[in-house]
């Protein structure tokens, strides 16, 4: 890509904006990091301590009023705000990237990819966790057929978080869209769709499991696909001791892979894209066999493809730039809000969804 980069306007500089977005856009090629919105001063500070030439604003107000002088916008402040934000952004001109989950429902997501195609703008979501290692590497597995036929997708996203933290994430609020299920859910039910295709039926148990929490924190979701995969989602904040990342079980070989992916641990350290980025110790790589548990040492270990979380917005510039596909549309999003809605409703109602 050669000329001058296009200009970014990134909403929201906490957890999402400057840990994963800011570094990632800052490091892509034709993508420039031009302004970030917070009304945070200590947040302003770091924005401005990471990235010198940053011009701060201190709400989206001010960032729209400029929005001749933007290229793209990024939404990464608190989830109910993704939809307005997004909203203001098209009609304004502007393609967008939103974080996950783009919208608390799927007739919302739908509204926007309705907007964005009738401007004819870019909506992206970022679904940072299909360039996690694991992911790419079962990816690969399943492309070349190691496996056979997949019959089980079992997906792991626990965590051990005794006490709550508060903020929006783990809000009782409807209106925050916090939990469990719309945080770590929509990493999981994504995945399982992007690998195994549309869902026909959804049953989930959600339960509130911590004094003084107020949202799910232990939830499990059970996905029979159309093609007759069935996808075990777990997402836990209550999980004493953690299990496999990814079983997988095939006609041929399962494959097994503890540990997540070492990005997101860098990006917090304040490590940037560069060589060697996303690679892994062969200590943590998983193992594909048959017969036996890995823990005892059954089946061979498989290297472990390197996470690219930069792939992501080297794909947005790509597209804005080239023309090339976007890579992960609102309309995949909506349909992973399908599930997470009929999830929702599974829990509540102790039924099994058909969608």
């Amino acid at each position: 890509m050669t000329g001058t980069p296009l200009r970014v306007g990134l909403v929201g500089y906490g957890l999402a904006g400057s840990v994963f977005h800011a570094p990632l856009i800052a490091a892509t090629e034709g993508l420039a990091l031009d302004t970030v919105v917070t009304s945070n001063p200590e947040r302003q500070q770091q924005a401005r301590a990471e990235f010198p030439d940053v011009r701060l604003a201190a709400g989206p107000d001010e960032l729209f009023d400029r929005a001749a002088e933007l290229d793209l916008i990024v939404v990464a402040s608190p989830n109910k705000t993704h939809v307005p934000l997004a909203t203001t952004a098209l009609q304004a001109g502007l393609p967008v990237v939103v974080d996950k989950p783009v919208a608390g429902t799927a007739a919302e997501a739908r509204e926007l990819a309705a907007l964005a195609e009738e401007r004819g703008l870019l909506l992206s979501v970022f679904q940072n966790r299909r360039w996690d290692n694991d992911f790419l590497t079962l990816r690969k597995l399943l492309s070349e057929g190691e496996l056979g036929d997949v019959w089980r997708f079992e997906s792991r996203f626990e965590r051990w978080r005794p006490k709550p933290k508060g903020g929006w994430r783990e809000s009782g609020d409807p209106a925050e869209i916090g939990g469990l299920l719309y945080d770590l859910g929509s990493h999981v039910v994504d995945q399982a769709l992007a690998l195994f295709g549309p869902a026909a039926s959804v049953y989930a148990e959600t339960d509130i499991r911590r004094p003084g929490a107020e949202t799910d924190d232990d939830t499990f979701i059970a996905l029979t696909h159309t093609n007759g995969v069935r996808s075990h989602l777990y997402v836990s904040a209550t999980t004493a001791q953690l299990g496999p990342r990814f079983r997988v079980l095939g006609s041929a070989a399962g494959y097994v892979k503890y540990g997540l992916d070492p990005q997101e641990a860098a990006l917090r350290e304040g490590r940037r894209p560069g060589p060697g980025w996303g690679a892994e110790p062969e200590s943590l790589w998983g193992r594909v066999g048959s017969g036996e548990s890995p823990v005892t040492g059954g089946g061979r270990p498989e290297p472990t493809l390197p996470g690219d979380y930069p792939a992501y917005y080297a794909a947005v510039a790509k597209a804005l730039l080239e023309g090339a596909p976007n890579p992960v549309t609102a309309m995949e999003a909506a349909a992973a809000l399908d599930v997470l809605e009929a999830a929702r409703r599974s829990a509540r109602e102790k039924v099994t969804v058909t969608l």
